[in-house]
């Protein structure tokens, strides 16, 4: 894995459309209608540089997810002009760019190495594997599985939490509006990468700008 592509996609110029998510670099247009939606999303599916084992486009309503990958690591530097003709085929269309709506949910389940039982559940969701820590759904409607390995020294033998992907110009209004709605803050120690939040019994969620949030672009 390299970490080359998504850094080099982070620090180019013309790609205000766009985040980089766990999936990949990821883009939401709104349109006027479902109708136009799909005619943007066919106009995309024929530029030739697509690669249709990676892409994925999801329409809902009013609005159009683009994904070029489907996992982060995968990000290779001709995904960097495929988004910006993307974009400029979203404006052509009078499609409008809305990044505060990107994001991707993520379920990591945790356990210890010896207790992983991922081929359990990418067996019984009907998911298929990216890489050898987690399991897609086939489809890109629900939610990845990522095993997460628990610390030895941790008297939990398993855990849940949910990871929220979104960009970094929108990571930290999020957070805020989490904790207006009733939230709080565990863990802001490696803001703005990441923080952990929690509702009112416990149940934690991290709230993630990664990879983009990690990184200062001009340092990249």
């Amino acid at each position: 894995m390299s970490e080359k592509g998504w850094r080099a996609f982070l620090v180019a110029e013309g790609l205000e459309d766009w985040a980089v998510l766990h999936g990949g670099p990821t883009a939401v247009f709104t349109t006027e209608t479902l109708i136009d939606a799909a005619k943007l999303a066919q106009a995309i599916a024929q530029l030739p540089g697509l690669n249709p084992s990676y892409a994925q486009m999801t329409i809902v309503s009013e609005r159009l997810t683009v994904r070029l990958r489907r996992e982060v690591w995968e990000i290779a530097k001709e995904d960097i002009d495929l988004a910006k003709e993307i974009s400029k085929i979203a404006q052509s269309q009078g499609a409008l760019a809305d990044p505060s709506q990107v994001q991707e949910v993520q379920v990591a389940i945790s356990a210890k190495p010896n207790a992983i039982d991922l081929e359990f559940w990418r067996t019984v969701l009907g998911y298929r594997s990216q890489a050898e820590d987690n399991a897609l759904d086939p489809l890109g409607n629900s939610s990845t599985v990522w095993m997460q390995e628990l610390d030895e020294g941790k008297a939990l033998r398993h855990a849940m939490h949910l990871d929220v992907s979104v960009s970094r110009e929108h990571a930290e209004a999020r957070v805020a509006a989490a904790i207006k709605a009733g939230g709080v803050i565990v863990d802001d120690s490696h803001a703005p990468s990441f923080w952990i939040l929690a509702d009112s019994s416990g149940n934690k969620v991290c709230l993630v700008a990664w990879p983009d949030g990690a990184v200062d672009p001009k340092n990249a």
